[in-house]
């Protein structure tokens, strides 16, 4: 039966790979309309104001969903903050490993099994370590959590107190090397309490948290569990946010396209947008990370480097 399901996922991830394939080609031949028409925010963009600067001796926390999140949001503001003199810090909350088309390619099997799935986990962790080490973020500065893949929603409700069997890897702990609590529980008891050990380790002046705008739901539930857990802190005023998955196709045109904006996104648009420029250094070397997600740029490089703009995007508020 769980190969009947696997085998039901990957038929599901094989179409919408093709209905991705087919909108990524009809905006590439179409590039330079697609850029005109899909650009008009850039005058929004250039009056939205500017983010409040970085300050020596700030701690900053950036908390990612999954390993490439923090470079396709913030790898700018990465390079910002260490260069005003502040400390970044990094924690992923799942390994990515629930990607099953990604599998397919770089375990080169038709079928994934659970170990395939794992395997795939733990490459996704070292591709993170090495594409925040570009961005310069020591090791000793990064956590790895994780936690299930797709599975933050179900942790945050039916399994807060009763381990999750995550689907693509069969397990219901945490396994990835490197991991700050190995073996912890898939609860979302665990997982606040590892959350919590964070944030008792960094002691963040400002923490970076997807907007929960983000139409992706491991997205949305971090960003939940962030408010919460700085609430009660009373705390929540040094949260920013940030979107990923900010609607159908965006940002568009897909591919690389450093001298365009990044717009804002349909889904946040009502959000109060600030804007951090980068310059061409800091776009190099927000590609040069992106680039480092061999395993992800296989399968949406065009997705991943659309990313590659004038500029990011903060909030410093999850509501308009």
């Amino acid at each position: 039966m769980n190969r009947l399901i696997r085998r039901s996922g990957l038929r599901t991830a094989l179409a919408a790979l093709v209905v991705l394939v087919l909108l990524a080609l009809a905006a590439w031949i179409n590039a330079p309309l697609v850029a005109r028409l899909f650009d008009g925010g850039a005058d929004r963009v250039a009056a939205l104001p500017a983010s409040s600067p970085f300050i020596r001796g700030q701690r900053v926390l950036l908390l990612s969903p999954h390993p490439d999140d923090e470079t396709l949001c913030c790898a700018g503001i990465i390079q910002q903050a260490q260069a005003a003199g502040a400390q970044v810090f990094v924690a992923w909350m799942t390994a990515g490993d629930g990607f099953e088309f990604d599998a397919v390619l770089t375990q080169r099997v038709a079928d994934p099994s659970p170990l395939d799935m794992q395997a795939l986990g733990n490459a996704r962790a070292a591709e993170a370590r090495r594409a925040v080490a570009l961005l310069g973020v020591p090791p000793a500065r990064t956590f790895m959590l994780g936690y299930p893949d797709g599975g933050l929603f179900q942790l945050f409700t039916t399994h807060y107190q009763d381990p999750y069997l995550a689907p693509h890897t069969g397990t219901a702990a945490v396994y990835v090397n490197g991991a700050l609590t190995p073996n912890a529980p898939f609860t979302g008891q665990a997982w606040e309490a590892d959350l919590n050990r964070v944030l008792a380790r960094v002691q963040p002046h400002l923490v970076l948290a997807p907007a929960p705008q983000d139409f992706h739901s491991d997205h949305r539930t971090l960003s939940y569990v962030a408010l919460r857990l700085m609430a009660a802190r009373q705390q929540e005023d040094r949260l920013r946010f940030w979107v990923v998955h900010g609607g159908l196709e965006w940002p568009l045109p897909k591919g690389l396209h450093p001298e365009l904006s990044l717009t804002v996104p349909p889904l946040a648009s009502t959000l109060p947008w600030t804007r951090v420029t980068l310059s061409a250094a800091h776009r190099q070397r927000k590609l040069d990370a992106v680039n480092a997600y061999h395993t992800q740029t296989r399968v949406m490089g065009r997705f991943m480097r659309a990313f590659v703009r004038q500029n990011e995007l903060l909030s410093p508020a999850p509501l308009p």
